[in-house]
């Protein structure tokens, strides 16, 4: 190839080319990944990086750029290859060519923190699309806290028919029709293929018509025509709703033989294909390797932003918001966050109130709301249940959107999507609330949340048969298991106010965790009626009531169920049977102490007893192989709470009648 061809301006087809072929060659190399996607989406991503998408290659943490969104994760090496080719430094070569290897940075779906330009965890259908909606609404909000001058740029999501399949997309789309966000625009890969074939084999639905009934503005494009992408993508931004443009576009476009088929979807081309496709694009080229002029033109496409980040940060500099801008984004707390809240704390040691955890939750947000403006919550229409509003809390709404409420309808896995998109995005501390039980529906964006490290506080009240009437359709009994079994989520389950206030101070001082707070309907009585200096809730257990002697038994026991374990203690003690009694309201924060604090809570050579209204699974690590469990062996039944307790036998009753058979 001549030096003159080889320096020739690259045209745009060309740099859509450069992607096809590293995505392909990514997959080859690695004998695993989805080339289809991304080499049928190679020219709507080459317009809209090159001409729309706000970012600096140089600058991946710039805080005004535009968040590009995989939905459609499978297709990792498109996102990939476009940080690749634009210059992000973390992006070389050698982390493509080890696309799925242990120790890359080329994940086999993107992950979040992994590699500097991917926004959001993605490869479970649908849930990139729906954080994008948590994204935009970030956005909105601090557009209106802080002024266009600091925050101003737009959320593009790429999504394919199996986002749109899944429903929370319907929860998603909803949502942000219903907001009115128009800096959010979706871009769907329209390709009527799925992995077992055409979409049409299972689908029928008009995705346009769905979109259009959710508030939003809808355009078709040729997928393949560079113009019509520019002139649809220049339509969008000028939109007062959500936009979707759907792109037709053909899946595995480029390749020799295969294009169009679903062959593509998942699986390596092979060698014969993949050399018949380089001869069909005139691309000589090895594996991984870019001509220089399409590569500068790449390069120069990563460093169009540059001009605009560096005059915005001159703008941040003369602000004078410029330091709580900047600590909100870093998500950092304001000074004094917890001042209030520990003054409550104090108050409420002397006053000893019994009242339902979800009472206590709320009177926390009462004393946190105004020391932390970046706490957003709300609610999947259970407001007053779930004790989330503040009162006086302005609502997070069109076309202001500077409230910090957020009416998120009946939507719970939309709203834990949106939570860990607001979070994401920063400058935002996102909670919302529901009932416990409901943490099956928002589970699968509380478990992505977890992936991510994300500071995203999940309010979940009504924890046990407690709640009573409603029945065992309301009724948690194996969700604390559940929630538990997440790593890196932190699980409360606070037995009194103290401990509930405790708990979301640690929930917002944890950055790169999120939480589950799990908080009765019904009332229980103070248990924390001493003074301390510290957090006990921290420690994840803590001894809460000393035996009088050496010990003979310990109880455990969280939420309501500790009480039950102290007036079980009492009865003993008067019996002549010495018993100390620990108090766990996070099992995930015990399991971080050392082992010498471990042993000396569990309480080796005691008879172990513990007790909860729930099923038994994790207390073993409490209680060992001969300990007694107190609680649910199966589902509830409706009926008031005290005659739940009764009838299912968690009463203080029989947890001495357990110790005693162990005695």
């Amino acid at each position: 190839m001549s030096d003159a061809k080889a320096l020739a301006k690259a045209t745009p087809k060309q740099m859509a080319d450069a992607i096809r072929v590293l995505a392909m060659d990514g997959v080859e190399k690695a004998k695993s990944g989805h080339p289809g996607m991304p080499m049928g989406m190679a020219d709507v991503a080459t317009v809209l990086f090159s001409k729309f998408l706000k970012f600096d290659a140089s600058r991946p943490d710039w805080a005004d750029r535009d968040r590009f969104i995989l939905s459609a994760g499978h297709g990792s090496m498109l996102i990939y290859a476009l940080l690749h080719l634009t210059g992000y430094k973390a992006a070389t070569k050698e982390e493509l060519s080890n696309f799925r290897q242990w120790g890359s940075k080329t994940a086999g779906h993107p992950e979040y923190g992994h590699m500097p330009g991917v926004e959001v965890t993605t490869g479970p259908l649908g849930q990139g699309l729906a954080t994008s909606v948590g994204f935009a609404m970030a956005e909105a909000h601090l557009a209106a806290k802080y002024g266009d001058d600091l925050v101003d740029h737009r959320t593009w999501v790429v999504a394919g028919d199996g986002c749109l399949m899944e429903g929370v997309s319907q929860e998603a789309i909803a949502l942000a029709g219903r907001l009115k966000l128009s800096k959010l625009t979706v871009l769907w890969d329209d390709n009527e293929i799925t992995i077992d074939g055409k979409v049409s084999l299972s689908d029928a639905t008009d995705q346009k018509g769905r979109f259009k009934a959710a508030g939003w503005a809808v355009k078709a494009v040729d997928g393949h025509d560079m113009k019509a992408i520019k002139s649809a993508l220049q339509w969008a931004i000028k939109q007062d709703k959500p936009t979707l443009i759907a792109c037709k576009t053909q899946i595995g476009r480029g390749a020799a033989t295969m294009a169009g088929s679903h062959k593509t979807h998942g699986a390596a081309l092979g060698a014969a294909e993949i050399a018949a496709t380089r001869l069909g694009l005139a691309w000589d080229h090895d594996p991984f390797e870019m001509p220089e002029n399409i590569l500068s033109a790449w390069r120069k496409v990563g460093r169009r932003g540059a001009k605009a980040r560096k005059a915005w940060e001159a703008r941040l500099n003369a602000s004078k918001q410029a330091a709580d801008f900047t600590r909100a984004i870093k998500g950092d707390l304001p000074e004094g966050a917890f001042d209030a809240l520990n003054a409550k704390i104090a108050e409420l040691v002397e006053t000893q109130p019994a009242q339902a955890t979800r009472q206590s939750s709320g009177a926390a947000l009462d004393q946190l709301f105004g020391a932390i403006p970046e706490l957003v919550g709300g609610s999947a229409d259970l407001t007053g249940s779930n004790n989330t509003f503040v009162a006086g809390t302005p609502i997070l709404d069109a076309p202001t959107y500077e409230g910090r409420y957020v009416n998120y309808g009946i939507r719970e896995f939309g709203m834990a999507a949106a939570m860990n998109g607001l979070a994401l995005h920063g400058g935002v501390i996102p909670y919302g609330g529901t009932f416990m039980v409901f943490s099956d529906y928002s589970r699968p964006a509380i478990r992505l949340g977890a992936l991510m490290g994300v500071r995203a506080i999940h309010v979940l009240t009504h924890d046990s048969i407690g709640l009573g009437e409603d029945g065992p359709t309301h009724q948690p009994v194996e969700h604390l298991a559940a929630l538990r079994a997440i790593p890196n989520l932190n699980v409360f389950r606070p037995a009194d106010t103290i401990e509930a206030m405790e708990a979301w101070q640690i929930a917002l001082s944890s950055k790169t965790t999120p939480s589950a707070l799990c908080l009765s309907r019904q009332k229980t009585p103070a248990v924390r009626t001493a003074v301390s200096s510290e957090n006990l809730t921290a420690r994840g257990a803590y001894e809460i009531k000393a035996a009088s002697s050496e010990a003979r038994a310990t109880l455990f026991g969280t939420g309501t169920e500790l009480a039950l374990a102290l007036k079980a203690a009492e009865t003993l003690e008067a019996e002549g049977v010495p018993t100390r009694v620990v108090s766990v309201p996070s099992f995930e924060l015990f399991e971080q102490q050392d082992a010498a604090y471990q042993a000396s809570v569990i309480g080796r050579g005691t008879v172990r007893v513990a007790c909860e209204a729930a099923i038994k699974q994790g207390w073993e690590r409490f209680i060992g192989e001969d300990g007694a469990f107190v609680g649910m062996t199966g589902f509830g039944a409706s009926a008031p709470a005290e005659v739940l307790y009764e009838k299912f036998g968690i009463t203080s009753d029989a947890i001495v009648a357990a110790v005693k058979a162990r005695l």
